[in-house]
């Protein structure tokens, strides 16, 4: 049974693509959606294996199923956030611990209820569900977050990679298939295969053509949005490259302001962007 959603999103047709493009755009979709489909065995699974190599010890938080897997939920719409609780709470091992129908209201909320999951919905009337798993990923980074929306929009799916989603699955998903998503995000792995977010950084890398905007960029800000386009964090990033926070925040505001865009999410999509 699908998941109940009272918006009907009418889309036009696509624009044509490259071929390259089209198949690792499939490849996220099919692999994010076949992890999906085993999570409830691996997850568990994996549980077991960590108790048996430890001597029955059990793994942290962030990488394990507790008693209750603790899911927030973020829709606009009353009626799909009932939905989506009786059907996780249904399930037996998931608790919905809070919920919000503004990306201001759960950015006030997610820290409070302390979730192992937050389920963002991508397009609310005050904002981003992918802006607000940004923000979450960089103050929570023990939250995972799910981005479950009706739109079938390239540019969400490559923007919701970047800013460091474990999942990216459309409403039309079958209930089971989400509580298998959600278990597998509770363990701290990801629904999208290695292989899979090496390709999308690979089209970031290897555009063959260069316009005005990104050939104003330093060779330090290329690289910088590049580990944005991954996914991380100022702080992350001031770890991998060695750099102070303060001195990354620094680049990531130079780099929009050469860019001319306004959010880490509009850089993102716009490298994705130079690779068509």
């Amino acid at each position: 049974m699908g998941i109940p959603d009272p918006v009907t999103a009418s889309r036009t047709a696509a624009d044509p693509v490259t071929a390259g493009r089209t198949a690792v755009r499939h490849g996220i979709r099919t692999a994010w959606h076949l992890c999906a489909l085993t999570s409830a065995t691996s997850a568990r699974s994996g549980i077991a294996e960590h108790r048996k190599e430890s001597g029955g010890s059990v793994p942290p938080v962030s990488c394990m199923i507790v008693d209750k897997v603790r899911v927030f939920l973020l829709d606009d719409h009353e009626i799909v956030r009932r939905g989506i609780r009786e059907m996780l709470e249904d399930a037996g091992d998931l608790e919905v611990v809070g919920e919000a129908s503004t990306t201001a209201e759960a950015a006030r909320r997610i820290p409070a209820t302390k979730p192992h999951v937050a389920v963002l919905d991508a397009r609310l009337e005050d904002g981003s569900g992918i802006d607000l798993c940004r923000d979450i990923r960089s103050e929570h980074p023990e939250i995972g977050c799910l981005i479950l929306t009706s739109y079938d929009d390239d540019d969400a799916l490559f923007a919701a990679i970047m800013a460091g989603a474990a999942g990216y699955l459309l409403k039309q998903i079958r209930g089971t298939d989400l509580v298998g998503a959600i278990r597998t995000i509770a363990t701290g792995r990801s629904l999208l295969d290695p292989a899979v977010t090496q390709k999308v950084l690979t089209r970031l890398r290897e555009g063959p053509h260069e316009d005005r905007k990104l050939a104003s960029l330093g060779a330090r800000e290329r690289e910088i949005l590049l580990l944005i386009a991954e996914g991380l964090t100022n702080r992350q990033i001031a770890g991998r490259i060695h750099l102070s926070e303060k001195t990354v925040k620094n680049y990531v505001s130079a780099i929009l302001e050469k860019l001319e865009l306004t959010s880490r999410t509009q850089a993102a999509v716009y490298a994705t962007k130079l690779q068509r």
